[in-house]
């Protein structure tokens, strides 16, 4: 590797980063598995792949948080209005699977009822009730917590209502779909490496774009999904995410190194 830039700026990164967390930043410049650098590897490009993973990590974490509040707010507004006097209908076998009711209590412990300043307050003030109401609980729930509820909702039109105000009528791809983006929520929130990133199930095909083989498990695969779910809550957040998106890549434009891994590795295909 050449180390192009001053020492004491080295020293000051490796401190920083970590050599070993750095280390994965210079995985696609090696040639082989006893880690032998590309002729030509620079220490700048290293970084220059590690700060941009770092900001497009950033981006991406802030619109995937408007998701995960976007499908919550949905499930529980559509779930509760189809069964009004059930307010804790995500505990009720009559509306939800055994597969998740079997483990809710590992859930909705008392662990979670005191660490959760409302939760706690309300079964304070009502002592007789097992469960708070769905509209407080879930927004207490995790993202794949919910994710597993919506799964095992038994009534798939109350599934469907929730699925088309995403434009999409198959509820199965839509699980799919946001499976994908719990993937890349999780990534991003524990700081994953994202140049690389894969899903371990590609996301399915629609009108609005297409993929094959490898891409539809791609970082560029999961970006063009929250495209079009932030287009079904908000055009201006979802031409905001282009972007900002953009504006990110096209500042590594002539640096090639870093084109070809945006290209190759992330499967973006943005007109730089």
């Amino acid at each position: 590797m050449i180390i192009d830039i001053p020492e004491a700026k080295v020293c000051e990164v490796l401190l920083d980063i970590g050599y070993y967390r750095l280390g994965f930043y210079w995985h696609p410049y090696q040639m082989n598995k006893s880690h032998q650098f590309k002729v030509g590897t620079k220490f700048s490009n290293v970084l220059a792949l590690y700060y941009l993973d770092v900001d497009l990590r950033h981006t991406l974490h802030k619109y995937l948080n408007r998701i995960e509040v976007n499908f919550r707010t949905k499930l529980v507004y559509a779930v509760s209005n189809h069964y009004p006097h059930c307010p804790n209908w995500f505990s009720e076998s009559s509306i939800v699977k055994t597969t998740f009711l079997n483990n809710l209590a590992k859930i909705y412990n008392e662990k979670f009822k005191s660490r959760n300043r409302v939760i706690k307050l309300h079964h304070a003030k009502y002592l007789h009730h097992n469960f708070a109401p769905a509209w407080k609980t879930l927004e207490y729930f995790t993202f794949g917590t919910n994710l597993n509820l919506y799964r095992n909702i038994i009534n798939e039109d109350v599934k469907k209502q929730i699925s088309l105000t995403y434009q999409i009528e198959n509820t199965k791809k839509f699980q799919v779909i946001i499976g994908a983006m719990l993937e890349l929520r999780n990534a991003c929130a524990h700081g994953d490496v994202l140049f690389d990133f894969n899903l371990p199930l590609g996301v399915p095909n629609f009108s609005v774009f297409q993929l094959s083989g490898s891409d539809r498990q791609s970082i560029f695969a999961c970006y063009q999904v929250l495209r079009f779910l932030l287009s079904s809550i908000s055009m201006n957040r979802k031409n905001q995410l282009d972007s900002e998106v953009h504006a990110l890549l096209h500042a590594y434009r002539r640096n090639t190194a870093i084109n070809n891994i945006i290209t190759n590795n992330m499967k973006f295909r943005i007109e730089m």
